[in-house]
């Protein structure tokens, strides 16, 4: 396979899989809805933070030792069911009724830590199904010729372009109807839906077998 023909086989394939809603799309539209834009920006970096995090472990065989390796891919996957279960029950059973823009408070101090960033970052980098996802299917778009490593690590950062691309379109287009997403009901509804989404992932993801 020539550099030509991977790049632009990989990126159809990765702009197919980036497109096909699943907990990513759930979160970056959700944070966009009710916390704004800006929060749901971190969020989105968060994510492709992971898939950075992701690449750089299957280029160096961490994602093979987590293929191989039934304990690994249990422990990690068991995490993250439970990271995301309690992300979902914190939604469901405490859902926001109303937005705060202004009173930012440990925020202001910190801005990364308890930020959308570290859920972003979180969801993606405890999901084993990702590293098991990037094992398999990156070293298929290695071209000839090439090191193994850093062109998977590039195939990663290419995937996480993508992945920013697409959300920051989605946030873009939740703008025009901003002021209906930020009303109480509408905030308390997204919560709660969120939080059920999150909780079929956990369930989802805590059932995986590889």
């Amino acid at each position: 396979m020539t550099l030509t023909e991977s790049l632009i086989s990989y990126a159809f394939a990765a702009g197919i899989l980036t497109l096909t809603p699943g907990l990513d799309t759930a979160l970056v539209l959700r944070t966009a809805a009710s916390e704004g834009s800006k929060k749901a920006v971190l969020a989105a970096l968060g994510i492709s933070t992971g898939c950075l995090v992701w690449g750089a472990a299957v280029a160096l065989g961490l994602g093979a030792l987590l293929a191989a390796s039934e304990l690994a891919f249990t422990v990690l996957k068991w995490v993250g069911a439970a990271y995301l279960c309690w992300l979902g029950v914190q939604m469901l059973l405490k859902p926001r009724e109303s937005m705060s823009f202004s009173a930012q408070g440990k925020a202001k101090k910190n801005p990364l830590f308890g930020s959308w960033f570290i859920k972003g970052l979180f969801g993606n980098v405890l999901n084993p199904k990702v590293g098991v996802f990037y094992v398999s299917f990156l070293p298929q778009f290695v071209a000839t010729g090439y090191s193994v490593p850093p062109y998977i690590f590039g195939l990663a950062a290419m995937h996480a372009v993508i992945g920013t691309l697409w959300s920051l379109t989605m946030i873009a287009a939740t703008r025009p109807l901003s002021r209906w997403l930020q009303r109480p009901r509408v905030v308390k509804t997204l919560d709660r839906l969120t939080g059920t989404v999150f909780i079929a992932f956990a369930v989802r993801l805590a059932t995986t077998k590889r």
